[in-house]
């Protein structure tokens, strides 16, 4: 109980600053800063902005096109924050985020926290590096002018014309973002960045690197990892996803997940009083919502964003589903808001780090595209309301799959499920509920790097060191010593 109450202030903290981050802001920097090129080509100087008081910030450029080097470049930003016992530094520990999000800003969010004061070896031992991939955040950005899903679009088309609309809008989008963003819109893939990392090693002078991925990043990680055996000496991978199977399988298993996720909200609003629907049958109320957005799409109270649909509250939902300590209060109180006739809160995900646009483009490039016809999308779409009664399927890899029909860029997706030499064994985090990969997603990753160790955490939490006390030590004992977990342990806290 005592665990629990702590992991809340901790999440209660983080909801705070989150409510606030509303946009990546640009990293200040003085007009006299003091910088030094290093010899492999990062740009440091001392950050100006406050957040990252006596850290480093740098610049690295790296190619559009690792396979035409020549043929133009792009920008990647770091935040550098040394270890704090010099004597005992134990080398470089990179942050990543999922896809679309800003690593930089979750490190700035972990920083308001007071991560120094319960990171213990991790801020000790290890310089933290947060590199911006490629086309997010403070590295140059994917902007794209044209919206995402403009009222009028639907991802579950119910007809022949509404595919058409929906295919016809998704290419428009993708020629925008490359008009607007040049060939950088089509090397924003996993490869792409996976070598963009190789050049941070280079540059930040390590022998190795130590990897801490969370989400997209663990797929990121072992991408790497193939790409350059022997340069990981630690692997971190908070809530791994597994690509191994088909991507209907992937996308059918992540919708029944998110579903479960939803019912234990539900079960939760049920016996909490922190639940601002406590006392009522939740998922009926959640379900008139939806019906009642989609007669009448629900005003957002702002002309930046257009009203929403059903549809769209479907689709916000699951990112307000992973982490039951900050985000399910929240949900509950977006179920309110909406219901009397606001649904801002619906617009944009929890975590602000993240960039809708920039969470897309690559997706695009990333998952294999199964489906190509309105029938087998409404195959899909039949198969996920079986599974998911309320969410419906709207998860983030149907969002791929329907918001790349039409995308003029051929895909690139990696090949998974060998086993990855070179590799080392990896500490693998993941929770036994979480809404956006299931628990078996992390044996699933463990299988391709061999000796790998799954340390289940026993709820429905994503970010699980910032929530953990037992993930901490097991995190901080692998990253200092190499030493992983029995097999089969569970965190509890």
């Amino acid at each position: 109980m005592t665990g629990n109450r702590k992991n809340a202030r901790w999440i209660a903290a983080l909801s705070a600053l989150i409510a606030t981050t509303i946009a990546v802001p640009a990293l200040a920097q003085t007009e006299d800063a003091d910088h030094r090129t290093s010899a492999n080509g990062i740009d440091w100087h001392a950050c100006a902005d406050t957040d990252f008081k006596h850290m480093q910030c740098g610049s690295i450029q790296v190619p559009v096109d690792w396979s035409h080097p020549q043929a133009g470049s792009t920008t990647l930003a770091l935040v550098r924050r040394p270890a704090d016992d010099r004597a005992h530094r134990q080398g470089t520990l990179l942050l990543n985020d999922g896809a679309g999000g800003s690593s930089i800003e979750q490190l700035r969010l972990a920083m308001h926290i007071g991560m120094p004061n319960f990171a213990g070896a991790m801020t000790q031992n290890f310089d933290l590096v947060a590199v911006d991939p490629r086309g997010v955040g403070h590295s140059t950005p994917i902007l794209c002018g044209e919206p995402l899903k403009p009222a009028g679009v639907s991802h579950f088309p119910q007809g022949r014309a509404a595919f058409n609309a929906l295919v016809s809008h998704n290419r428009a989008f993708a020629e925008d973002c490359l008009r607007r963003n040049g060939r950088l819109t089509a090397h924003v893939d996993q490869t792409s960045t996976a070598r963009d990392f190789e050049a941070v090693r280079i540059g930040l002078g390590e022998r190795q690197l130590n990897w801490y991925g969370i989400h997209y990043s663990t797929l990121l990680g072992r991408t790497y990892a193939k790409l350059y055996p022997g340069r990981l000496r630690t692997m971190v991978l908070d809530t791994a996803l597994d690509d191994t199977g088909s991507p209907l399988s992937r996308v059918t298993q992540e919708a029944a997940t998110a579903e479960t996720a939803f019912n234990r909200f539900t079960a939760w609003c049920a016996t909490s009083k922190d639940c601002a629907l406590h006392g009522k049958d939740v998922a009926a109320e959640y379900d008139a919502l939806v019906a009642r957005a989609d007669r009448d799409p629900i005003p957002t109270g702002s002309t930046a964003h257009q009203p929403l649909t059903g549809e769209d509250i479907r689709e916000a939902t699951q990112d307000y589903l992973t982490l039951s300590g900050q985000s399910w209060p929240e949900l509950a109180k977006t179920i309110i808001k909406a219901q009397g006739g606001d649904a801002t809160d619906f617009t944009h995900d929890p975590d602000d780090t993240l960039d809708p646009v920039q969470v897309q483009v690559p997706a695009c490039l990333d998952n294999a595209r199964p489906v190509h016809t309105l029938a087998q999308l409404t195959q899909l779409r039949k198969e996920l309301a079986r599974v998911s009664p309320h969410l419906g399927g709207a998860v983030r890899s149907y969002k791929a799959i329907a918001g790349c029909l039409g995308w003029p860029t051929p895909a690139k997706p990696v090949k998974a499920g060998a086993p990855v030499h070179g590799a080392p064994p990896a500490l693998i985090l993941q929770s036994t509920h979480q809404a956006l990969a299931p628990y078996r997603a992390g044996a699933a990753m463990a299988a391709q790097l061999p000796s790998s160790v799954v340390l289940g955490h026993e709820g429905d939490d994503y970010s699980m060191f910032l929530v953990s006390k037992c993930v901490q030590k097991a995190t901080n004992r692998y990253l200092t010593t190499l030493a992983l977990p029995a097999p089969g342990t569970t965190c509890t806290d």
